[in-house]
């Protein structure tokens, strides 16, 4: 669904990378927001003490508030090949690029239960763990030589800084850093021997050791090694027993957790803690990088361990709002945002999941406006002749000249969040419309469930005309989405709005209808039977492909050319919840925690997308390969365990 992956991973396209990212979207002013006080409480309460906030470098250790950070850099001793690694990224790639093996990622909500995170570093010849600790507000930063296949061990710089411009100074004496903070000051030491190399290009103040053993740093008083490796063994221990239960469900609750924790920031442009989509991202758009539907499935992820987090990745993806008063398709550093189209609209099902698991009013209440204008917006834009369309509008700005995508198919291509299915092949774009006339199946399916999702928050809130509103719209759109059955094919598909003629092309989208209540019981069984568990098509080892196998473009695997995407099995999960298939469930539910299980327990990666046909996510550059949604794979089986069986009406 990315963009920017597509264009960055392709040497061929690297030129237009700043251009498409830059030029599709305005530095307009942000939209002001105002959040409840109980969310801002709540922001307070995430940003504090010691985790890895910094969206630079993984191995960056920094306490919140403060933004006193704690980075660690390595140095190959290489004779005549010295190299400095001063941070370290997940998934960044080229031949000297380090490789990092993510582990452990405690939630970010409970410091009192202590924080523990682990990590391997593999780079030019060397492999070292890195793993924290918290205990009592200190920081224990443990480091240990696995592995080095060059002759000498490299050093390691712990480097102490300021970020974000925060207030602080940094004295080094004989046997400590001392941070003087405001109001008060943090010491650090070294267990280790400090050592000295002037031909590091490290800024700050910092300790120096060769890692020929294992080497700490600790906060608060001095500490041995030992009694680092005890603390941080401790912690370790802590979260393996509080697992407890089911191995399965242990092991998808720790991918989750795991994901989450090391992709959770501490965004300084708005002084918030949110979870984008992954650090290259972040890196590619000069601090952070926010997606519509796919932080949206980030809160419902963080639901199953941490409310706080998921409340914030919901509440701020609606605080990126534009004037014009919809959710962008993307918002980046600067304020910069999609300003000609959207994306997907999965916000009020997000929002009104978590209200049902927490109950708590004001998120509701702070949610609900923005929620309103947004479902509002697509009835207002993006309707042509009844059904709905996905767009892209042109609007004014100096740059405009440079523009690549806005007004043009490719812009209203991305809108759908499939940004190179094979569904809008050959479709044509209208300029002066700003509209592809293609009645969309999938995005009509997502907003009758946006209506009816917002429809329940209006009613819980006492809003009963608009919740009668909302439920008539509903129903206006399921009548449109029904007349797109065609019941030779014995599926719902996208109309050319100009010849009146059916799209042959089938994906995942042919099954949305049954997650808005749509479809028959005699319809949902024929899209199961004769689509869905068809092996030409969409059932196989590894499911579910985002194009037909036997359409033309499956062979591709490339992006949305057939690989595998969590949230397309995740949705087509919750429609066949609504028509019961026990059987078909459970089936899908085992695939997709088979197809994240086998790149998550051999390498530790959680994919943004996967070969249809081999189950690998490692075959292309361009699938992230620690990108959040990935692991829906396996909250999928986590609801089948979980949830009551619903009335079956598939027979």
């Amino acid at each position: 669904m990315k963009r920017a992956a597509v264009i960055v991973r392709n040497g061929s396209l690297a030129t237009a990378v700043a251009m498409a990212l830059a030029v599709a979207v305005c530095a307009f002013p942000a939209f002001a927001q105002q959040n409840a006080p109980q969310y801002t409480k709540l922001q307070h309460d995430l940003a504090r003490g010691w985790n890895t906030w910094n969206t630079r470098s993984v191995t960056s250790h920094v306490l919140l508030p403060e933004g006193l950070s704690i980075n660690v850099g390595i140095k190959n001793n290489a004779i005549y090949q010295e190299a400095w690694l001063p941070e370290a990224l997940i998934d960044r790639q080229g031949p000297d690029a380090e490789q990092v093996f993510p582990g452990t990622h405690t939630s970010i909500s409970h410091a009192e239960d202590g924080r523990y995170t682990d990590l391997r570093v593999r780079w030019r010849g060397h492999e070292i763990r890195i793993q924290t600790a918290t205990e009592q507000n200190d920081l224990i930063l443990l480091i240990t030589p696995l592995k080095n296949d060059v002759a000498l061990a490299p050093t390691i710089v712990f480097s102490l800084n300021m970020l974000w411009n925060r207030a602080g100074t940094l004295q080094k004496s004989k046997d400590c850093i001392t941070a003087l903070l405001p109001g008060h000051s943090v010491k650090a030491y070294l267990a280790g021997e400090d050592s000295l190399d002037f031909g590091i290009p490290v800024s700050g103040t910092y300790f120096m050791t060769v890692l020929d053993g294992p080497v700490a740093v600790t906060t608060g008083k001095p500490r041995t090694v030992q009694e680092a490796q005890t603390i941080v063994d401790r912690a370790r221990r802590a979260v393996e027993e509080q697992a407890g239960g089911d191995p399965a469900a242990n092991q998808v609750q720790r991918a989750i957790q795991t994901v989450l924790g090391w992709d959770t920031i501490y965004e300084p442009e708005h002084g918030r803690v949110v979870t984008p989509v992954s650090h290259i991202f972040n890196i590619i758009c000069d601090g952070y990088m926010l997606f519509d539907w796919d932080d949206f499935f980030g809160a419902i992820l963080a639901a199953t361990y941490d409310r706080n987090l998921a409340y914030a990745n919901a509440m701020e993806t609606l605080n990126s709002e534009t004037p014009a008063g919809f959710v962008p398709n993307f918002s980046r550093a600067k304020d910069w945002k999609s300003l000609d189209r959207s994306e997907p609209p999965v916000g009020s099902m997000t929002v009104l999941a978590l209200y049902r698991q927490f109950h708590d009013r004001w998120f509701i209440e702070d949610a609900y406006p923005r929620l309103r204008r947004w479902n509002e917006w697509w009835q207002q834009n993006r309707d042509v002749q009844g059904y709905l369309v996905y767009g892209s509008d042109p609007y004014h700005a100096p740059w405009q000249k440079a523009e690549l995508t806005v007004n043009t198919l490719q812009g209203a291509k991305y809108e759908s969040g499939l940004d190179n299915s094979p569904m809008y092949d050959g479709i044509e774009f209208d300029t002066q419309t700003h509209r592809m006339p293609l009645a969309d199946v999938g995005l009509m399916s997502y907003y009758i469930v946006d209506c009816d999702s917002l429809a329940d928050i209006a009613a819980e809130l006492g809003k009963t005309a608009d919740a009668a509103t909302l439920h008539a719209r509903a129903e206006r759109y399921r009548t449109s989405l029904n007349t797109l059955w065609d019941e030779k094919t014995g599926a719902y598909l996208n109309k050319d709005l100009r010849t009146g003629k059916f799209s042959p092309r089938l994906s995942p989208n042919i099954f949305y209808p049954l997650l808005a209540r749509a479809a028959t019981p005699e319809q949902a069984r024929r899209l199961v039977q004769e689509h869905l568990l068809n092996p030409d098509e969409f059932w196989g080892e590894w499911v579910i492909p985002s194009i037909a196998r036997n359409d033309s473009a499956f062979k591709d695997q490339e992006y949305w050319r057939g690989r595998i995407w969590a949230p397309m099995n995740y949705l087509v999960y919750l429609g066949l919840r609504n028509y019961g298939f026990p059987e078909v469930r459970k089936q899908l539910a085992q695939k997709s925690l088979d197809l994240l299980m086998r790149d998550w327990e051999a390498n530790g990666h959680i994919h943004e997308n996967y070969n249809a046909i081999t189950g690998s996510g490692d075959d292309v550059k361009n699938s992230d390969r620690f990108y959040h949604w990935g692991a829906m794979l396996g909250l999928i089986s986590m609801l089948e365990k979980e949830n009551a069986e619903p009335d079956d009406q598939s027979k």
